[in-house]
């Protein structure tokens, strides 16, 4: 299902969006500072074009790493960047992905279709410090997550 499903979203305007997001890349591309939201935007291309399966996670939920100096200032750099972007091509990008939802989810058919739109419609403003994986993946992390923030819950209050 999976794989029809994403045919049919390339063929409906997938590889457009996809473009959208490889255009922004390039313009990143040419600065230094752009090449963080080079690896992201590019990542993100890949899910504009064949996103069923496929879901994005922050990086932070991945490598289970907490707060540092490190990671502050990382992530400091990245809400830079993400703003960067979204007063950019994320702004165009996120209008795109909403338009194509409420398009989508008009039919019965399309509600598959316009939710993946909506998914990516909120990923189009922040996606620097995300990571594409799949599904299985991503809730896996999530649940391993919240077992361990459970775990200081049940601590703490013991």
């Amino acid at each position: 299902m999976r794989f029809a499903g994403n045919v049919i979203w390339f063929v409906l305007g997938g590889w457009y969006t996809a473009l959208l997001w490889l255009l922004g890349a390039a313009v990143f591309a040419l600065s230094i500072i752009g090449i963080p939201l080079t690896i992201a935007a590019l990542q993100m291309a890949q899910l504009s074009a064949w996103p069923f399966g496929k879901d994005v996670v922050h990086i932070r939920e991945l490598d289970g790493k907490g707060l540092s100096a490190t990671t502050a200032v990382t992530g400091t750099v990245g809400l830079i960047v993400n703003v960067i972007w979204a007063c950019t091509f994320g702004f165009l990008l996120f209008l795109a992905y909403l338009v194509a939802g409420v398009l989508c989810c008009l039919t019965l058919i399309g509600i598959p279709f316009g939710l993946q739109s909506f998914k990516l419609a909120g990923i189009s403003l922040w996606p620097v410090g995300r990571r594409v994986v799949p599904s299985e993946l991503a809730n896996l992390a999530r649940n391993e997550n919240a077992r361990t923030k459970l775990a200081k819950y049940r601590g703490a209050s013991a």
